[in-house]
């Protein structure tokens, strides 16, 4: 779609050269019969001229093209509605041109306003910290905790105060949905205060496109979900909503394993195999429970979390199983997993998730 944008862009703007070789007799333009003149050929010329920037911007992805594009309709329009009866469908591409710029536009204001969230989290990490994760730090653990720490190779290691995760995911917004949508995301966290910040791409259609940012901060959750970056899908606070992103943080220690010893939770043996984590912080408290192999080796997390915001939200099995490991910055984690909610009416697996990069103890954003 970037392309046949583009292409529609650049190709409107050459089409307005006709004006511009009417009005300075260039050339016999048989479809355009209304008199031009020498003025107004120039504001053709210029508006095929800003058009072609644009297209070109637009390409490379440039933010100028959405200035040049919208000067380029302004003047573009008025230069139709002045010949109209020859170049009314001229406004056509004009409309279409001009409702790219304003998803753009959106699109641009919530990128920025998630870089704000980002870097608010990331301010707070104490970069002077550098402690070394010890044996002795981790053996008062449950048992399977203390194993599954050892093997991820956290042992010797300074301990995780950030983390920046890429991904890609196959996603299913609803259990009726049959075909998953592939979609890209990034996520920030940090450990001492703990917080997140998700943002997700996803394209559902052509010209449809999904961006989502999920946050957790000051022990409270958000979850936004926009249209073309318009329109409102989800837009959701709460408590419910404070405690299922608290669990979904939880879950997510498994990709920075120091996490377990964060003041903030507090664990249980269940067997040799398991361990139930609780966190408290802030006013919020959630819970989840730990299963590990034989070889301590993280295999599911589960945990009983709200479907839904409503008051009348029901707790299900919220739950997250491991395909495969990958070793970033020498710490093994799960790289390859999905979610599954354990509905009334079956199972619905919704998410297909792999990380693709971890870096740990970042301070700024990951350009």
């Amino acid at each position: 779609m970037k392309y046949l944008f583009s292409i529609i862009v650049f190709l409107h703007g050459t089409i307005h050269l006709m004006g511009f070789a009417k009005g300075f007799k260039l050339a016999h333009i048989q479809n355009l019969a209304s008199e031009i003149s020498t003025t107004s050929a120039i504001f053709w010329f210029v508006a095929s001229s800003l058009f072609i920037i644009s297209a070109v911007g637009f390409l490379l992805d440039k933010n100028f093209w959405l200035l040049f594009a919208i000067l380029a309709v302004a003047i573009s329009s008025i230069l139709i509605v002045s010949t109209w009866s020859d170049s009314k469908f001229g406004m056509i591409p004009n409309v279409v041109i001009l409702l790219v710029v304003v998803i753009s536009l959106a699109s641009i204001s919530m990128n920025k306003m998630t870089t704000r969230e980002t870097q608010k989290i990331l301010s707070g990490i104490d970069s002077s910290a550098s402690k070394i994760i010890t044996d002795t730090d981790v053996e008062e653990l449950p048992a399977p905790v203390y194993k599954w720490i050892q093997n991820t190779g956290m042992i010797g290691k300074p301990a995780i105060r950030s983390v920046y995760a890429k991904q890609k995911a196959l996603m299913k917004m609803k259990p009726e949905q049959k075909d998953w949508k592939s979609a890209e995301a990034e996520q920030y966290a940090t450990m001492d205060v703990p917080a997140f910040i998700w943002t997700v791409t996803m394209n559902m259609a052509p010209l449809i496109k999904i961006k989502g940012r999920d946050k957790f901060v000051d022990g409270k959750g958000e979850m936004l979900i926009k249209i073309n970056s318009l329109i409102n899908v989800v837009n959701e606070k709460g408590e419910r909503m404070d405690e299922g992103t608290m669990q979904r943080f939880l879950g997510e220690l498994v990709w920075y394993p120091s996490l377990a010893l964060s003041p903030y939770i507090s664990w249980e043996t269940n067997d040799e195999f398991s361990a139930k984590a609780t966190m408290n912080y802030n006013g919020t408290t959630g819970s989840g429970t730990f299963y590990f192999d034989e070889k301590g080796d993280f295999i599911k997390f589960i945990a009983l979390r709200f479907k839904g915001n409503e008051a009348d939200a029901k707790r299900y099995p919220w739950i997250l199983t491991v395909d495969d490991y990958a070793v970033f910055e020498g710490i093994k984690v799960p790289s390859k997993m999905k979610a599954t909610w354990k509905l009334d009416e079956g199972d619905w697996t919704w998410l297909n998730l792999e990380i693709t990069d971890i870096k740990y103890n970042i301070t700024t954003i990951i350009n």
